[in-house]
């Protein structure tokens, strides 16, 4: 690095880095190390792309900001999609083993629930979770509009809670 780089850096850093530190905390929601960080990286962009810093360009200032923000960015994406290990000393539960007379018990306490509910609710639930469909879906098949389905699945729930409720099952 020659000197007159040196100094241009060191001047860029005077004039810009307390902002630039502030914005980044922003960025990272107040973690100081990431920030830290972060203006490190932002400033040595600055420094590889000299170009970048002409004022003809535009301001600085911005520029600079608005690379610290595409690194956050950046790191984030990197965080949000990379797997986190877990490290112990404990073995992992073994898998539940499934009881088909429970299941079967299960089915049953929820087909009998369902046809405790008037048709409009009992219909709504089963075209919404037992079909799949979306609510523009099941508006289509049922004939009305998708606001009605979206109450009716919210009432219908509520109901079969109170259903269950009255059978005896908790959770």
């Amino acid at each position: 690095m020659s000197d007159h780089d040196a100094q241009l850096l060191r001047a860029l850093h005077d004039e810009h880095a307390e902002a630039l530190y502030a914005h980044a905390l922003r960025l990272v929601n107040g973690d100081r190390q990431r920030a830290e960080d972060l203006v490190q990286e932002t400033l040595l962009r600055a420094w590889r792309h000299p170009e970048s810093l002409d004022p003809k360009r535009g301001s600085v200032r911005s520029w600079l900001f608005t690379t610290a923000r595409n690194l956050a960015i950046d790191a984030w994406r990197r965080r949000s999609t990379r797997v986190g290990e877990v490290f112990t000393d404990d073995l992992p539960e073994p898998p539940e083993v499934i009881d088909e007379a429970e299941r079967a018990v299960e089915a049953w306490t929820v087909a009998e629930a369902l046809n405790r509910l008037s048709p409009t609710h009992r219909e709504v639930l089963v075209e919404c979770f037992y079909q799949g469909r979306s609510v523009a879906e099941a508006a289509s098949r049922l004939g009305v509009p998708p606001g009605t389905v979206k109450s009716r699945t919210h009432y219908a729930l509520r109901s079969l809670r109170l259903v269950l409720a009255e059978m005896g099952v908790t959770g």
